[in-house]
């Protein structure tokens, strides 16, 4: 090559590590008044999906500044995250943590700089008395109750059908131990089953337990082998999300077995398409957009100075403080009922679910109403990871 052509290729290089730390450097100086920092993408599609499509159009309509972040499940990316936006000046960081220590290391610095906080979803617990300063999420032992009470009624279908036979031995597929709403959603479900796996004449056993590290859907189909492999009898699962439902679904698929009854939470696409499918027995409608409405109200009337006490109608004990809180309840979903929830709200569409091998089991009426636009406006999602 000739020296003319190797000045032109350093000249271009040279040219593009400006240009490129240019741009880091605006991405870097972005001055916004809430900081929403999410966790990841992998242990649920609703955090790509559905709240940031939410909070996004709730803080336009409002005309506040605003940034969105995910760490991808990396505690040290969400801490950066959180550091840049203080230094920005964020004035409420609206988080949901990836584990306890990290979220409390956020918490403090966001209150070191005068920002507000504001746990979104789950419940950053704390031990050094500097909680968050509003809470907004789901009631999250309902969801547990709503599960385990969910799991009961799909094996009297299943028992009535003549599917399931003899004992009910369950595995049982928690969310993640460094969660707090895992553990709340572990307790709920227990509270419901444990009456029967303690009763000698039920035929009820909780044989297999996990928690999930990091609600990992890969860890829960390895979690969920093992399970079966030591305890072949399993056939009822309880699953804490879709994800891990999908866990249960693909392990039965791989040994050529037939579905069992299991349970869900999170209402994804890919949860709807296996409850019509019968993969799944039911999911846990979270009305997120309600959530998500109910956090950005919060934040922006927190960045307008306007009165927040009539948005915060409920308390949660941390830190040994009262801590204001917005805690909404969640609703079962199950086959029968899919049309009247999640689609009568507009969570989901029949052109989102109705796609591939699904459509045949969605309803006549629901395929008849899909239009090609619908079709082409539909979010995509990937079921085996939901």
């Amino acid at each position: 090559m000739s020296k003319v052509g190797i000045r032109i290729i350093m000249l271009v290089v040279l040219l593009m590590s400006v240009f490129g730390f240019a741009l880091s450097a605006m991405a870097q100086s972005k001055k916004a008044d809430i900081a929403v920092l999410l966790p990841d993408t992998k242990s649920s599609a609703r955090w790509a999906n559905d709240d940031t499509k939410f909070l996004s159009a709730a803080f336009d309509a409002a005309g506040v500044s605003y940034s969105i972040d995910n760490a991808q499940g990396d505690t040290q990316a969400q801490q950066t995250q959180a550091e840049a936006a203080i230094t920005n000046g964020a004035k409420v960081i609206l988080l949901v943590d990836l584990d306890l220590g990290s979220g409390e290391t956020i918490i403090g610095e966001g209150h070191a700089a005068g920002a507000k906080v504001i746990d979104y979803d789950r419940l950053t617990l704390t031990t050094t008395g500097d909680p968050s300063d509003f809470y907004v999420s789901f009631d999250g032992v309902a969801v547990g109750k709503v599960q385990g009470q969910g799991l009961i009624d799909a094996v009297k279908a299943a028992q009535a059908a003549g599917t399931l036979k003899g004992d009910v031995n369950v595995g049982i597929l928690n969310g993640s131990p460094t969660d707090n709403n895992g553990l709340l959603f572990k307790t709920g479900a227990h509270s419901i089953l444990d009456p029967l796996f303690n009763d000698s004449t039920s035929g009820w056993h909780n044989v297999a337990e996990n928690d999930v590290t990091n609600w990992d859907n890969q860890v829960a189909l390895t979690d969920f082998t093992q399970m079966v492999t030591a305890h072949p009898e399993i056939n009822a699962a309880l699953a804490a999300n879709d994800g891990l439902a999908q866990a249960v679904i693909t392990e039965r698929q791989n040994d050529n077995l037939p579905f069992i009854p299991v349970t869900g939470q999170d209402a994804t696409v890919g949860g709807i398409q296996n409850v019509l499918a019968g993969r799944q027995s039911m999911t846990v409608y979270k009305a997120i957009k309600a959530e998500a409405d109910a956090a950005s109200a919060l934040a922006i009337a927190l960045v307008k100075g306007t009165d927040t006490s009539s948005l915060a109608t409920s308390t949660v004990q941390n830190g040994g403080k009262d801590e204001p809180a917005v805690l909404l309840t969640p609703v079962g979903v199950t086959k029968d009922t899919v049309a009247s929830t999640v689609i009568a709200d507009n969570f989901r569409t029949w052109a989102e679910i109705c796609v591939g091998d699904f459509a045949a089991f969605c309803p006549a009426d629901a395929l008849a109403s899909i239009t090609p636009e619908a079709t082409m406006m539909a979010t995509p999602e990937a079921t085996a990871a939901s």
